[in-house]
């Protein structure tokens, strides 16, 4: 069934680049929209991302510059750093692990069993790395050769892994727009921005790295930069 709610939600979210000074944005807004970012879909259930919330003024001010200071950073009443942390697949993996062991009355069934070994020894072979590229090559070889004569998950190096965690962070930044969308307020995704400095400025380490940075108030209409130019459905849409 058509959602009109849900309608209203997608054409109100815009990106919005000028924020109004005078409306703010409470904790309590950016605290929901993040809770519903958390219940994104995300690849094997991982959730290697982090959302960083700047709300301190200070702080916000500091990151205008670092943000090239587009005029979405210099309005914006908050923002929300989004971070990929594919550092940390190791204690994710045993975090998931940990919950399918909890679930565990007796002997574990097919599916507990199947949960245990998927994040024991499919994530390692999938997110390990090495200093020579050879986990990449192992996992291509084994893509290659298990997937000559059937289909078979395609798995790569550090390229691939980069790809993963990005996607799954960024289906989170889209949840987390639409929330702020539903509560009346606007957001502006900067991909804009000095990705060292604001690393350096999160004390993030190296493996961590900037999705993008978003900016929230209540927008303006100087804000908006015209109309909304889609490409025709015809064109991006290829029904089989």
């Amino acid at each position: 069934m058509f959602s009109i709610e849900f309608d209203k939600i997608v054409q109100f979210r815009r990106s919005n680049r000028s924020f109004d000074p005078n409306i703010k944005v409470s904790d309590e807004i950016i605290q929901n929209a993040l809770e519903h970012a958390i219940l994104s879909p995300n690849s094997s259930n991982m959730q290697l991302w982090e959302f960083h919330w700047i709300s301190s003024k200070d702080t916000i001010e500091e990151f205008i510059p670092l943000c090239l200071s587009q005029s979405a950073a210099k309005t914006a009443q908050q923002m929300v750093v989004f971070v990929t942390r594919q550092d940390k697949w190791k204690s994710r993996a045993q975090w998931n692990e940990d919950n399918v062991r909890k679930t565990i009355i007796g002997e574990p069934n097919a599916i507990q069993k199947g949960g245990i070994d998927y994040y024991k020894k499919v994530m390692p072979l999938l997110y390990m790395q090495d200093i020579f590229g050879i986990m990449g090559l192992i996992r291509r070889a084994i893509s290659f050769f298990l997937g000559f004569n059937k289909p078979f998950f395609r798995a790569g190096g550090k390229a691939f892994q980069r790809i993963t965690v990005h996607k799954s962070c960024a289906l989170a930044a889209q949840t987390f727009m639409l929330s702020i969308a539903s509560q009346g307020f606007h957001t502006c995704p900067m991909e804009g921005f000095d990705a060292i400095r604001v690393k350096k400025a999160l004390k993030l380490p190296k493996g961590a790295e900037i999705s993008m940075i978003i900016a929230i108030g209540k927008g303006t209409e100087p804000g908006i930069w015209g109309p909304r130019y889609r490409l025709p459905f015809q064109e991006v849409v290829v029904k089989h």
